[in-house]
C-alpha cells in the first residue's frame, strides 16, 4: 500500500507523515491520497475530517488510521490477506468503539507474523545473491 498525504493543515500533514512513514509515496504513484478536505470524483481519496461523512473521523489513533487505510485499500484493489486479518478488521470496525485485548492480541500476532515473513524474505534475498 502506497499513500500520499495532501492536507491543508500543517499539523495534520506532519502527523500523518509520521504515522504513515513506511507507506509514503508520491501523489502520482500512490494507491491512496489522504486529505483533510472532501474530494469528489477521485476514488483514491481518503478524507479525514470532523463531519460524519469523513472516511476517518477526528480524533483518531495511529492504529485506527492504518486499519481504515488497509480497509480502503482492500475495497479499491482487493487483497490476498489472510482470513484472520479480515476478522480482526471487522471486529475493530464494529459500531462499539471500545477495543478489548483479544483484538489487540490478534493484531499483534498478525504483525509478528508479517515481521517474521519480511525477515525471512530479506535473509533469503541476501543469500540468493
Amino acid at each position: 500500500m502506497r499513500v500520499a498525504v495532501e492536507c491543508q493543515s500543517p499539523l495534520l500533514q506532519k502527523s500523518l507523515e509520521l504515522f504513515l512513514s513506511k507507506y509514503l509515496s508520491a501523489s502520482k504513484k500512490c494507491d491512496i491520497i489522504v486529505r483533510d478536505e472532501e474530494c469528489l470524483g477521485d476514488s483514491r481519496c481518503f478524507y479525514i475530517g470532523s463531519d460524519a461523512n469523513a472516511d476517518l473521523v477526528k480524533p483518531f489513533s495511529k492504529s485506527q488510521l492504518i486499519l481504515a487505510l488497509e480497509k480502503r485499500y482492500e475495497e479499491l484493489y482487493g487483497s490476498s490477506e489472510k482470513a484472520e486479518d479480515e476478522a480482526i478488521k471487522e471486529e475493530y470496525f464494529e459500531e462499539d468503539d471500545s477495543m478489548d485485548f483479544s483484538i489487540l492480541e490478534k493484531r499483534i500476532e498478525f504483525l509478528t507474523q508479517e515481521y517474521q515473513a519480511n525477515i525471512l524474505r530479506a535473509v533469503k534475498a541476501f543469500y540468493e545473491k
